[in-house]
């Protein structure tokens, strides 16, 4: 039996414990807070009664060293660094659900998140945690750099097609649409009840912070620089993310070939299922699973290619994928604790 920690307790945290019940090889040994200190897990979370009674630690790092085999940092941006590090020294495998270890530069680390790094040199050491493509680098990695959500909707549909020379590499345009749960649990503005029901709005237009990620994992799929806009939206649900890309063929390519390279390349996949011909993808089918459900339009007239795709934000966008990744790293099948479908209706 593995023994695994998490850091935080936000909506993330949530997910990995409702996901981690159901596994067979991992318990959860601690949860560190900075907020919650002394209450228990199952009074935070009551949908975990029966399940855990965990107290809740003082976030120090120092507290789970001897304790766990890996550790999940389920923690703001900006935090994750010093607490990897311990983690680290002491042996420990790390998977980061934050940003911190995601962008390769540290400059656009600063531009985007302005803070400066506190150890670029750890940015390489850092595998991108998408495991439908990185697996075999994160079987052998201690820190995995766990994808936004955003970034996991339009990476998975594109990189492939990207790495094939099926289409262009200038003027991608990514329009996704997200539940308001990817905001986390600390109360903004933004995300009250009376800001968010009953509308639709843009936000971050042309500056989020998610949008140089995706171009940098689109221009290592596609061994050059990508040209992409990605502009996100908040809509009035809990959970999932709906993600439509517009791109073009190359020049003598046909459009059969962009359905053929995805399901080459996601047929043997267990939580990426390339959808039936004229079938798009539906938030309420992939709710609460690890699944991706991906349509496809192509028109040859105008060499157009539209993608939609379909994830729950807080499951395969977040911490499904941490323990898709945690079970990689600490030697156990991928798909264990994450073979659920999603909730409909």
């Amino acid at each position: 039996m593995k023994k695994v920690g998490i850091v935080g307790d936000g909506y993330t945290a949530a997910e990995l414990l409702r996901l981690l019940a159901g596994h067979d090889g991992m318990e959860v040994t601690a949860i560190l807070s900075t907020e919650n200190i002394g209450r228990r897990i199952d009074r935070l979370y009551p949908q975990l009664s029966g399940y855990y009674d965990l107290i809740l630690e003082p976030s120090e790092a120092s507290r789970l060293a001897g304790r766990c085999d890996g550790v999940f940092l389920a923690l703001p941006h900006g935090l994750s660094v010093p607490v990897a590090q311990q983690m680290l020294e002491a042996g420990i495998k790390v998977v980061d659900l934050g940003a911190d270890f995601r962008l390769k530069d540290p400059a656009l680390y600063e531009k985007y998140y302005e803070k400066v790094h506190e150890a670029p040199e750890m940015l390489g050491e850092a595998v991108y945690g998408l495991t439908e493509l990185y697996r075999n680098q994160i079987k052998k990695a201690q820190l995995v750099a766990n994808p936004g959500c955003y970034p996991t909707g339009a990476i998975l549909p594109l990189a492939p097609l990207l790495a094939a020379g099926i289409i262009e590499n200038e003027g991608i345009i990514i329009d996704s649409k997200s539940g308001v749960s990817g905001a986390g649990r600390t109360l903004k503005e933004a995300s009250h009840f009376c800001e968010v029901n009953e509308g639709i709005h843009a936000y971050g237009v042309g500056t989020h912070r998610l949008g140089p990620e995706i171009a940098q994992e689109l221009s290592f799929a596609g061994g050059q620089m990508v040209e992409m806009v990605f502009t996100p939206h908040l809509v009035p649900m809990n959970r999932c993310i709906l993600t439509t890309s517009y791109s073009r063929l190359q020049k003598g390519i046909a459009g059969a070939r962009v359905r053929e390279v995805l399901e080459a390349s996601y047929g043997p996949e267990a939580f990426v299922q390339i959808l039936p011909e004229g079938v798009t993808p539906h938030t309420k089918w992939v709710y609460g699973s690890n699944q991706v459900h991906i349509g496809i339009y192509v028109d040859e007239a105008t060499r157009r290619v539209i993608l939609i795709s379909a994830l729950d934000n807080l499951t395969k966008g977040a911490s499904g994928q941490a323990l898709q990744n945690i079970n990689l790293l600490l030697g156990l099948e991928e798909t264990t604790g994450l073979k659920m479908l999603g909730v409909h209706p």
